[in-house]
Parts: C-alpha cells; structure tokens; sequence
C-alpha cells in the first residue's frame, strides 16, 4: 500500500509495494503514483483517478500490467480511495499474476478442442469477428482474460483498453499487421471425405488418432502460407469447429490465387497415405474457400457462403476444393425463395395459362392447344416452366399445382366450345408429372374435373415424357389404362430423348407421339447449315411406325415454312410451334377459333 497526498505523490508506502515493484519503500516517496502503477497511459483511466484526487469521486479500481524491476511482468489489481477522516488517499496494489495465469490456463482449455489441441469453434468466431473488425477499420476484439474486475460503474471499464493492448491479439500467437492490410479475409472450411466410415470400422481412438493428424497437416500448411513471401504473409488460424470440420481463417488475404493454392496444398497434404499406430488410412477432404473484402462481411455471412461453397464441392464429386461463385449463390437463393413460395402462390392465384396451337399439318386448322403454366411472381416477374417444375416435383407441390393446372385447362376448352357452338371444339392438351400419377389419384382427379367442367374426355390429352412411363408398371400403368378407357388420350412428349425402347408402344394406353423438336431443327436451312438427312429418315421411320400401330404423331418446335413443307410430306400429323403461335393468352385462341371458317391460320401469327 501506500499514502498519496492530492497532487498524486507519494507520501510514504509499505514493504509490500516495495517488493512489488522491486524497490526499497523509501526510493518511492514523492513519486507520481501515477508513474508507479500505470494509471497515465490512457485518458479514460487518468481522469478517474484525478476525479479520486479532488475528491470528486469516492472509488477507483482497475487492472494493470506492471514491469517488476528485474523485467518480468506483474498482474496488479490498482484501488485508489481516499482515506476517511484524513484528507490522503489510499493506493492498495495487489499481485493477481497467479489469478491470471489460472484464469489463461482455463481460457486456454475452454477455447481449444481436447482431441487436436487446435482453437475450436467458440475461438475461432472470437478471432473471426476480431478480424474483420479491425480489417474493416475497428478498434479489434481484446482478450476476455484482461476483463478488469471490481465494482461496476466505478471506472473498471478504465483498465481494459490498456489491458488489450497491452495483450495483443486473442490466442496471442497470430500476428496483427500495422502497415500494409489488404482490408480482405479469406477462409478454407472443409470437412473428411468418408471420416463416419472410419468411426464406425475402426473405433473412435483410431477416428481421434486421425483427426490430431489432419490438424498437424493442417497446422503444416498454414504456416508454409504464411511464410510464403507471395502471400503478404497475413495471420493464419486453422480451427476444428466440430466433428471432421476444419476452417483455416486468413487474415489480410492477398486474393483467391492464395486462397486456391493454400486449399490445393491442403488437398494434396491430406490425400498422402496416414499412419495410424499400424494402421495405414487414405483419406480425402472437401474444401469450400471464400475471399472477401471484410468491410461489409460478418461472420454468419462468411460462414453461410463458406457452408454453401463446401456443400458445392461435395455435390461435384467431393476430394476437390470450390471457390464462392455468386452467381452460383444468387441461382441457389432464388431457387429457394421459390420452393418456400410455391405452394402458397397456388392459393394465391399466381399462376397463369398460355395456350400454345396444335395445327394440322395438311390444313393448317387448328386442332387443338397445349396448356403451358406461367409464373407472375411478385418479386422476379413472369417464369416459364422450366425455372419452377422441377422444384415442384421435388417437393411434391407438383399435384397441387398439377391439378390447378388440369382445371383451369379443362375450364376454359369447354368455356371455348360453348362460345363457338358452330366450330369443331379444340382439345386441350396438359403436361402431367410422373409424380402426380404417384402421389396423387389423378384417375379421380381427371374423372371429377371432367365432371365439374363439362368438357368431354376426347376434348383431353395428357402428356407425360418417354422417360416418365418408360417401365410403367403398377400403379402407372394401371392409371394410364384407366384414363384411356375413360376416352382420355395420353401422348408421349419429347419422344426419341429417352430410352427410345418402341417395345412400350405396343402395352401402353398411347394415342399421339410428340416428336422432340431436336429431330425438326435438323430440317432447316439456315445460311451454312443444311439439313441433316439422318433426321429426315428417323422422323419418317418413326411416322410410319406410329401409324401402323395407330398412333397420330405431332412435331414440336416447327419454326419454318420449309420445316413444315417437309414434315407434311413424311406424314406427320400435327405440328406445334413459332410458326404457327407463340403460347399466347386465352383471348388469342379465341380469335383464332373465330377464324376457323378459313380452316388456315396464318403462318407467323
């Protein structure tokens, strides 16, 4: 302890101090206490210490670093409070270096995993969020060890801005630049190719036995990075953030050539041979990397893009490392704003029919259209099949928006026919998931929107895709049958892509075969490019046979006159496409029934 008068001198101190401070008790009188114990090294801390001195305040306390003479480091608890009834103040400094010790020993434990002995996942968010503070500019994070203790509210707060810098970083160990920061962060986050196989054949003390080894590996690498005079030589933090996943953070990050070649050197680093206490391992990892400017970038945003990028790696074949692709990202957010809004936006009545013509190819009447769904979402407009069926089909929303689709079809062709009661009614034509003929009983779903609308079951054609009712059997095809003897007909769309086995014609309930329109685009002549005789043959083989077993046959993608001049001549039946109409709204075809008494619609309508 020692008595401080009120300009801050020493007026005598004690033994204690002395040997603290390792000084005689008397070569510290008239000392600036404030010189002794480090209370001038910040304002914060000085002015609530002046404030005690001018009896402005009754208390102080915080926690210092202090140089004992012979240079080691003392941790010291500092209180400064005036003396009642005597007008001197009170310095009392006690050593709390054992404290201290304790305190980094059980941080130390508390924030490193006890199999790899590497930082684990709450120290490698610490560090993280430090990171990208200070790379944006920040103050930077301090180590919670150097919380000053003492009364809330009497300056405690004071001690820790000394506290940190005087520690530096957390973990202590990575390196903090002053000059030169690239303001970037970049991170390699990973996880073991087949690891679960390795716990469960071989036993968890050979699993841990291998993980310490990826960590060394690890560990290896990254500090080959960081000694690399190419890299800028930023800090490095390899992490296990839990199970077989690992995260290699870097600092100041030079750009993603150094994030590739760090993750290529991991790669190569962990597909050599392990050996295991005689046991010897092959073993492989999945890499997502990232890089980034930190400015703007929070933890949760790193770790998400991070988590993204590494389930990418896997997905292409895992053993290989993938670099953040945004636009892959916006494609995979877009494409689940979609699957969490499809089936709300059925009910919602999102969704709207364009009917496409179906016209004869010897008279150019239209014989009838196929129903084709759009999408007006609120937030990316209008969507064509193609960037939403599939979701629909994964999530099974498919049979409800299938059904809509089957009932406003059949609504308005029968709507069309009571319109026009003196021209011969169009068929509609609907596209039908295989998942709908699976998960729902779509059987009784055609017989009671035929029922509800009207519309007569020879006035219906459901399509499904070669590769759909290749190989139907029970269900399947027990429903096709049924839909056929109901009168409805089935067609087979984008027939020859599939498996091209002709043996199902022959069982299946089929009425119309729906040629894909690769085979028409070899009909054209396009300046330099000629027609391919090859398709010309096919298609004609494929006529004749469809007729022979009775079948009418439709060619998609009909886009020229010289297209349709030679698909007429083959015999195709109908054709479908820019020709004739674009898919057009409901109000389109209706003017194109009225002018059935021409019986030919107008090439490029």
């Amino acid at each position: 302890m020692a008595v401080v008068d009120h300009e801050g001198a020493v007026v005598r101190a004690n033994d204690a101090l002395g040997a603290l401070l390792g000084t005689e008790p008397a070569a510290l009188r008239r000392r600036p206490a404030a010189d002794l114990v480090d209370l001038a090294s910040d304002s914060r801390t000085w002015h609530s210490y002046r404030q005690v001195l001018d009896n402005r305040r009754a208390r102080f306390r915080c926690t210092r670093r202090l140089k004992h003479a012979d240079g080691r480091t003392v941790w010291a608890e500092v209180t400064v409070a005036p003396v009642p009834g005597s007008g001197d103040i009170l310095l009392s400094v006690t050593d709390i270096s054992d404290r201290r010790e304790l305190q980094a020993r059980l941080r130390h434990l508390q924030m490193h995993d006890s199999v790899t002995l590497l930082p684990n996942r709450a120290l490698f968010f610490e560090r993280l969020a430090s990171a990208l503070e200070s790379a944006s500019g920040g103050m930077g994070a301090f180590d919670p060890a150097t919380r000053p203790y003492g009364d809330a509210g009497a300056g405690g707060g004071a001690g820790g801005a000394a506290d940190s810098r005087a520690d530096g970083v957390v973990d202590g160990g990575a390196r903090r630049r002053g000059d030169g920061r690239t303001g970037r962060i970049g991170l390699c986050y990973l996880d073991l190719d087949g690891f679960k196989a390795v716990n469960d054949t071989l036993g968890h003390r050979t699993g841990d036995r291998l993980l310490a080894a990826v960590a060394s590996r690890l560990t290896e690498c990254a500090e080959h990075d960081e000694h690399d005079d190419r890299t800028g030589g930023g800090g490095h933090l390899v992490a296990r953030l839990g199970g077989d996943e690992f995260a290699v953070l870097v600092e100041d990050s030079t750009g993603t050539e150094q994030l590739a070649g760090l993750a290529r050197r991991i790669l190569a680093a962990l597909q050599r041979p392990f050996d295991l206490a005689g046991q010897r391992l092959s073993m492989s990892a999945s890499i997502g990397v990232v890089e980034r400017a930190a400015e703007g970038t929070t933890p949760t945003g790193l770790m998400q893009a991070a988590d993204t990028t590494l389930y990418w790696a896997k997905a292409d074949g895992k053993a290989r490392w993938t670099l953040f692709d945004p636009e892959r990202n916006a494609h995979r957010m877009t494409r689940q704003a979609l699957s969490s809004t499809l089936r709300p936006a059925v009910e919602r009545e999102e969704f709207v029919l364009q009917y496409q013509p179906l016209v004869g190819m010897a008279d150019g009447v239209v014989r009838g259209v196929e129903a084709l769904v759009r999408w007006n979402h609120p937030q990316f407009g209008t969507l064509a099949p193609n960037r939403f069926v599939g979701i629909a089909e994964e999530d099974g929303s498919i049979v409800q928006l299938g059904r809509w689709v089957l009932r406003t079809a059949c609504r308005q062709a029968r709507r069309w026919q009571l319109d026009h009661p003196g021209v011969a009614p169009l068929f509609v034509s609907v596209n039908v998931a295989v998942r709908q003929v699976w998960d729902s009983d779509l059987v009784a779903d055609v017989a009671g929107i035929l029922a509800e609308t009207g519309l007569a079951p020879d006035l219906l054609q459901l399509e499904l895709t070669e590769s759909a009712v290749m190989g139907s059997a029970g269900r399947p095809l027990q429903a096709l049958q049924a839909l056929s003897n109901m009168g409805v007909r089935i067609a087979i769309d984008d027939f020859g892509t599939g498996y091209s086995n002709l043996a199902y014609l022959s069982r299946l309930p089929v009425s119309v075969l729906k040629l894909d329109g690769s085979f028409v685009r070899g009909f054209r002549y396009d300046e330099g490019v000629h027609p391919s005789p090859a398709d010309e043959t096919i298609v004609e083989a494929l006529v004749q046979l469809a007729h022979r077993l009775g079948l009418t046959v439709t060619a998609e993608c009909v886009e020229t006159s010289g297209q349709a001049a030679r698909l007429q001549r083959i015999g195709c039946d109908t054709g479908q496409g820019w020709l004739f109409s674009r898919p057009v709204a409901p109000e389109r075809i209706a003017e194109m029934i009225v002018a059935l008494d021409t019986s030919r619609v107008t090439p490029g309508a």
